[in-house]
This record gives structure tokens, C-alpha cells and sequence, in this order.
């Protein structure tokens, strides 16, 4: 099996819709929503996180150019998912019950 592959079949922890801290970096301590998951590259798309300005050309005649802010994707090992029963960043773990899989807090263990 080659790498590739093997990239594609990891379970991601984190998922889109989550909300997450980040804990290195130069957005420390900031939380925001999870807009993306790219798990090619491990990395997340978190709204407000890591944004880069971007310059846009203008479409139409009379319509002006712009600088746009957009966020860029950070490591999946830079943000923690925040627990909304303990109030902090932790890590999430997996529990099987039944036919049933869910996610876990590693610190309350009480499901997400």
C-alpha cells in the first residue's frame, strides 16, 4: 500500500463544523469554527485563523481591485477541539457502543 493511499484512509478527529484552539503558532490562544478538513495534507481551514491578505483584480469595467483577507490552512497538530462541557482545548478519543462510534472528550469523557 503506498503512501498516498494510506493518507486517505486516516481517520480525522477533528471534522467541519467543530470548534477548535489553537495552541502554537502566531494566533495562540484564538478559537474559531473548522470551515474545512484537508487530510491530504493534514491540515484545517479555521475561520478567523492564520488570514493572509490577498490582492483581487477587478471583474467588470468600473468595478475596483481589492485586497481580500483569507485564511489560510493551519496543522491539524497545532489546534485542539474545544469541549464545550469542560470549556477548554482537549483531545478527543473514540468509544464503540453497540453499533454506534462517537467521539469522546479525553477529559470529561463524556461524548461530543
Amino acid at each position: 500500500m503506498n503512501q498516498n493511499t494510506q493518507k486517505q484512509n486516516k481517520k480525522f478527529k477533528i471534522r467541519k463544523g467543530d470548534t477548535v484552539t489553537v495552541i502554537s503558532g502566531k494566533d495562540r490562544g484564538k478559537t474559531g469554527k473548522v470551515l474545512r478538513v484537508l487530510t491530504a495534507t493534514d491540515k484545517v481551514l479555521v475561520e478567523g485563523i492564520f488570514m493572509r491578505k490577498r490582492h483581487q483584480r477587478a471583474r467588470r469595467a468600473g468595478q475596483k481591485g481589492e485586497v481580500v483577507s483569507l485564511p489560510t490552512p493551519i496543522h491539524s497538530s497545532n489546534v485542539l477541539f474545544l469541549c464545550k462541557n469542560c470549556g477548554k482545548g482537549v483531545r478527543i478519543g473514540w468509544v464503540i457502543s453497540g453499533q454506534k462510534k462517537a467521539r469522546i472528550c479525553k477529559r470529561c469523557k463524556k461524548e461530543i
